[in-house]
């Protein structure tokens, strides 16, 4: 059996993988819809964000609209592979209980 990936397991981080995971490819969310979603305080949120992107598994681009900050978050194609090898251990798991 694979092992759970220790990066996605966090609660928030697996909140965050599975909101992103939920889009399209190349498809991110606003920091703030994130922030709705997961209901983290800014400073976690952005803490746990940025433990995905040094791993490789989001990506986090930031801009201006107008004169407003805007921080977008989206799954990469490793995090999204992370993400679904997590995904199959977890099933693989409770199988494995229901047997």
């Amino acid at each position: 059996m694979a092992e759970l990936d220790d990066i996605i397991h966090q609660p928030l981080r697996l909140k965050i993988m599975a909101a992103l995971n939920a889009l399209p490819a190349a498809t991110g969310l606003e920091f703030s819809r994130l922030k709705k979603l997961t209901g983290a305080t800014d400073g976690n949120l952005g803490a746990h964000i940025e433990t995905l992107a040094k791993a490789g598994y989001v990506q986090v681009d930031k801009a201006f609209v107008g004169k407003k900050p805007q921080t977008m978050v989206t799954a990469t194609a490793a995090g999204r592979g992370a993400f679904a090898r997590h995904v199959a251990t977890l099933q693989e798991i409770i199988a494995g209980k229901q047997s």
